[in-house]
């Protein structure tokens, strides 16, 4: 039976404004990735996120971010790749001390917006980021764009990857996923969603917008938590993925 966890990324509140409807969202996902203030996240947000997490049985990652809370981590800010690994690590550090005050496991770390981008194909980048979590602990998973400069670098630096594709994200011909800044970046209908789901899961195949099939193996699948109906497409993708045979669950790296 094909297996696949289903992670969000979630904690994206910041003091008073809102992002996104963690609760309604983390019911049906089997992994959070939790912002740990760099793009967004505070401490008690962060705290309430865990406590989330830890009553819905769902498996904790940390989501560092460039330092750009304005603009939400979506803006790539040039600096060099020692101060992203130190960076990276703060942020780590943020969420685990949080985590253990919870008696919560960090199980996982994946980057944010910008940051993740620029991992996916900026070798130094990729590196800077492996190195924080290699130097954190390499019980960490180190999640990724599959098939980008972040898994290589991971597999390079002797951590655990997972290598991530994305249900409500449109793909390239060439495997890349669609810049956010063009129309259609996005996958709004909860059974569009399904259907680039199973895909991945069963086959290891999406369809580009230009109707190419676009290889995509993937250990974990993402789903945004900050876009509309964002409740209502996990729910679908959750039972839809169970329906069609796949198992759901958390990605075990040691598992044969």
């Amino acid at each position: 039976m094909p297996s696949i966890d289903l992670n969000c990324d979630c904690g994206e509140s910041f003091g008073p404004w809102t992002m996104g409807n963690d609760a309604t969202v983390l019911a049906h996902v089997t992994s959070a990735n939790v912002a740990c203030g760099g793009h967004a996240g505070d401490p008690v947000t962060m705290r309430r996120t865990v406590r989330l997490c830890k009553g819905l049985g769902v498996v904790v990652g940390a989501h560092p971010g460039y330092p750009d809370l304005q603009g939400f981590g979506r803006r790539s800010i040039p600096l060099d790749p020692a101060e992203i690994e130190d960076i990276v690590l703060a942020q780590i550090g943020a969420l685990y001390a949080i985590a253990r005050a919870e008696g919560v496991e960090l199980r996982h770390v994946k980057a944010h917006g910008a940051l993740y981008n620029d991992a996916a194909i900026k070798m130094p980048i990729a590196e800077a980021i492996a190195r924080a979590v290699a130097a954190f602990s390499r019980e960490l998973v180190l999640v990724g764009l599959t098939g980008s400069a972040i898994v290589e670098a991971g597999h390079a630096a002797g951590l655990r990857v997972a290598r991530e594709a994305f249900a409500d994200r449109t793909y390239e011909p060439d495997g890349s996923l669609r810049s956010r800044r063009l129309p259609d970046a996005l996958i709004i209908g909860p059974q569009r969603n399904l259907a680039q789901a199973v895909g991945i899961a069963t086959q290891g195949l999406a369809f580009s917008l230009a109707g190419v099939l676009v290889p995509v193996q993937a250990d974990t699948l993402c789903i945004h938590s900050d876009t509309p109906g964002a409740a209502v497409r996990a729910a679908v993708l959750r039972q839809g993925l169970i329906a069609a045979g796949v198992e759901v669950r958390p990605y075990d790296p040691d598992a044969s």
